[in-house]
């Protein structure tokens, strides 16, 4: 363990000082700001630490211009430390110690030491301000976010090995992990989220105590489950996450569809593991995300399709004679259920919606593998995929995870076919803005109606011919239109 406090530059491994020198190169980029602040304080008699999150990142050299730090000032006096020195002062978090401000690019939130207590009921804790480092960073979720450096002194403070376990890539808590988890269950959710951030792995004893606690997440809100989620699949290592969820159990309160594709394989109707397969789509999906456009922000969409694509399928299987196995309409079951799930989730309704519609429309493109789409098949499909068809084009390519090498070629090339039929009809017809070759206006005029349901069942109509045929003329719209008005009972002026 590295010693109670030290300067930076100093440690038992080179490891260990290489991520020291990491964090001085990092905080002289911020250094500014930090010192500023560390100086102000010390002034006035505090004691100021970077901490957490912050000093983590420092020593693994991708410190951020947001800053976290903890104090022994309380929360007043913090206030008039910033005051005059802060351009921006916010105080939304002052119930729990906490006020942000913003200096020179840098946005840093000081937190008053805490000393809090829990009823192990709820996840909030009753807020008691502390007076030592020491009782500070024993409470915090993981040893690698309980180190602090102190300012200006620059001196690095490490009660818990957080060090060792940063560098050698471990998963542990400061406390007992059964005491942290039963304060805060959300710490569970954290370690997966953790797991998929930084590649860690968790200790034994903190997957036990995940495993055996896995319930108790039942003590947290859905929105703050939702929350660490989308930053566990937007990980670098989002499987390793999934997997930890998994297999402590935690995904069985959380997102129980994921679980429960581990199917049974009869030995007699033999099927591919679709759980694993998920994952492998995940990791697949986010290739192409990444290949596409290596600095884009990782795509939350795309990776919940990736990974619920099949959830429909335990529901839907069937064995068939023969020893066949039949997953028939996995897709529309799948849709629903990715519905209900990230509703419970509170994920915002467009979010929702583009996953639940990816999911849906996943299985269409297997209909052209055997070349019979016409073009008005293809106009169809860039339609209903929309603006997700860039999305849909990676889930697709993804969900190849066949070891048979001839037939992933084949579906390789057949999508390569696909994709270069629709550049070339949206080069033709500008499938982008497929629309009626009439408009609402048009139609009420040709038709001689006021607006109302006739006008939206023309339209539809018109837009469908549009979509089997391609463009036509306006002579040909116009024919097309009172030729529906006859068949329909409508007398148009003039016909």
């Amino acid at each position: 363990m590295v010693s109670n406090k030290q300067p930076i530059g100093s440690g038992p491994t080179s490891l260990e000082r290489d991520a020291q020198r990491n964090a001085v190169v990092e905080l002289i980029k911020v250094a500014p700001v930090a010192e500023e602040l560390g100086k102000r304080f010390a002034a006035a008699g505090h004691r100021l630490y970077l901490v957490g999150g912050s000093v983590r990142d420092a020593l693994l050299g991708r410190l951020g211009t947001d800053l976290d730090f903890t104090t022994d000032a309380r929360p007043e006096q913090v206030r008039e430390l910033l005051t005059g020195w802060a351009e921006t002062i916010w105080d939304t978090g002052i119930q729990f110690g906490t006020l942000g401000a913003f200096r020179h690019g840098t946005t840093v939130e000081i937190t008053t030491f805490r000393a809090d207590s829990y009823d192990r009921v709820g996840r909030n804790p009753e807020v008691a301000f502390g007076d030592t480092i020491e009782g500070d960073l024993v409470r915090r979720d993981f040893t690698v976010n309980a180190m602090a450096i102190q300012l200006p002194e620059r001196a690095f403070v490490d009660l818990h090995g957080g060090m060792t376990d940063l560098v050698d890539k471990r998963l542990d808590t400061p406390a007992a992990p059964e005491d942290s988890f039963a304060d805060d269950p959300l710490r569970m959710l954290r370690a997966a989220r953790f797991v998929a951030q930084l590649g860690f792995t968790p200790s034994d004893r903190v997957v036990t105590a995940m495993t055996e606690m896995s319930a108790e997440i039942a003590r947290i809100t859905p929105e703050r489950v939702q929350v660490e989620l989308s930053k566990l699949l937007c990980g670098e290592f989002p499987r390793r996450g999934v997997e930890l969820l998994v297999s402590s159990g935690l995904a069985d309160h959380v997102l129980p569809e994921v679980p429960a594709m581990k199917l049974e394989i009869d030995e007699h109707h033999q099927h591919k593991d679709v759980y694993s397969h998920s994952l492998t789509v995940l990791d697949q999906a986010i290739d192409l995300e990444r290949s596409a456009d290596p600095d884009a922000e990782p795509d939350l969409v795309l990776r919940l399709a990736a990974l619920l694509h099949d959830i429909g399928k335990p529901a839907t299987r069937r064995f068939e004679s023969g020893g066949g196995v039949s997953f028939h309409h996995h897709e529309v079951v799948g849709a629903k259920m990715t519905r209900k799930r990230m509703r419970a989730l509170r994920y915002p309704k467009d979010v929702i919606n583009q996953v639940a519609d990816l999911v849906f429309l996943h299985l269409r493109f297997h209909g052209y593998s055997d070349g019979q789409w016409t073009d008005s098949a293809v106009r169809r499909y860039v339609n209903d995929a929309g603006p997700l068809l860039p999305r849909l084009h990676k889930l697709v390519r993804a969900d190849c995870t066949t070891r048979n090498k001839r037939k992933a070629n084949a579906l390789q090339r057949a999508y390569d076919d696909l994709e270069e039929r629709i550049d070339r009809i949206a080069a033709e017809e500008d499938l982008a803005k497929v629309r009626p070759d009439l408009d609402g206006n048009e139609i009420m005029g040709l038709l001689g109606v006021e607006p109302g349901p006739i006008v939206g069942k023309a339209w539809k109509h018109l837009k469908e011919l549009r979509l089997d045929r391609g463009p036509m003329s306006r002579e040909e719209a116009v024919e097309e239109l009172h030729r529906w008005a006859r068949e329909q009972g409508i007398e148009s002026p003039g016909q």
